[in-house]
């Protein structure tokens, strides 16, 4: 193998380190890394209005928030509506990197 790897005009090939990836409950499943917005109750019970969050599908990034946040933030979410990229969503949705999941407390008014 090592005359192989010499072969090419007398350098040496060098195996390329790879970073490590998160990767889901489903062993297939390599996590994407979310922005999630959260607003009004929601965000005082985070302590922000934004954060980086790692998760497949929409369910799993709101689980690792509810990990981060606590008790208060995992009562207040109950009784949000959730959207991904500006559309109305359930947990199932995957969700890639870059996308936006954000966390809407109900709205009331007249």
């Amino acid at each position: 193998m090592a005359e192989e790897q010499e072969a090419s005009h007398g350098l040496t090939l060098i195996p390329a380190v790879l970073p490590t990836v998160a990767v889901g409950e489903d062993s297939h499943t390599i996590s994407a890394m979310a922005t999630l917005r959260l607003f009004a109750h929601v965000r005082e019970a985070a302590g922000t209005g934004r954060d980086e969050v790692p998760g497949a599908t929409v369910d799993q990034v709101l689980s690792t928030a509810v990990d981060r946040y606590g008790a208060v933030f995992a009562e207040q979410l109950q009784i949000c509506r959730v959207w991904l990229n500006g559309e109305p969503v359930s947990g199932s949705e995957p969700v890639a990197d870059g996308d936006e999941v954000a966390v809407l407390p109900p709205v009331s008014g007249g």
